[in-house]
């Protein structure tokens, strides 16, 4: 039986949380996610405005308050100047961990040339990962899951990065996306 984990899913949309549009982000999230893990998952949702505070404070209580070991944000991550994700997501953590841009980046890469104008980051709060994701479900589910046979996504080393800071053990569904893990931190089943 898997180990059952918390996740906080934040989409940062100044028109989707005033009710402009629907957000597309948050079911983008869960749908993946879903098919991903086999963990039993308890979703942790959120819909807020491009605030930095609001952002942070959101951030902080998904770690502290609501204990999810995974937090993934969409949304605010350009260049824009009511794009602050990245700011609000730093301000939060204690270790950045700047692979998973880099490779977001990367594989966002092959698809636009524009995606060198993204700004995620990743960071450890506690036992916690929070990493900022694209804003549109194409590229959402593109950057976990990476591109077959050729760029790996980032997803693939998210479950290793939560055994290492304390968290739940992470089972994938390998058809979606195959977990990395070292031979000496593979559960026997």
């Amino acid at each position: 039986m898997s180990d059952p984990v918390r996740i906080g899913i934040v989409s940062v949309s100044d028109r989707a949380s005033s009710g402009v549009y629907e957000d597309k982000g948050l079911p983008a999230l869960k749908d993946w996610l879903t098919r991903a893990l086999k963990n039993p998952i308890t979703f942790e949702a959120r819909l807020i405005p491009d605030v930095k505070h609001e952002i942070s404070t959101t951030l902080i209580d998904l770690v502290d308050n609501a204990a999810c070991s995974l937090v993934l944000t969409t949304g605010g991550t350009g260049p824009a100047p009511r794009d602050v994700t990245p700011e609000a997501t730093l301000a939060v953590g204690e270790k950045e961990m700047p692979g998973f841009g880099e490779q977001m980046r990367q594989i966002s890469l092959r698809f636009v040339p524009t995606a060198i104008l993204s700004r995620q980051v990743a960071v450890i709060r506690g036992q916690s990962l929070i990493i900022n994701l694209p804003g549109q479900p194409k590229s959402i589910q593109e950057t976990l899951e990476g591109l077959k046979d050729s760029v790996p996504g980032i997803f693939a080393a998210v479950p290793y990065c939560i055994d290492l800071i304390g968290g739940p053990y992470l089972e994938t569904n390998d058809e979606v996306c195959k977990a990395f893990r070292p031979k000496s931190a593979i559960r026997a089943k």
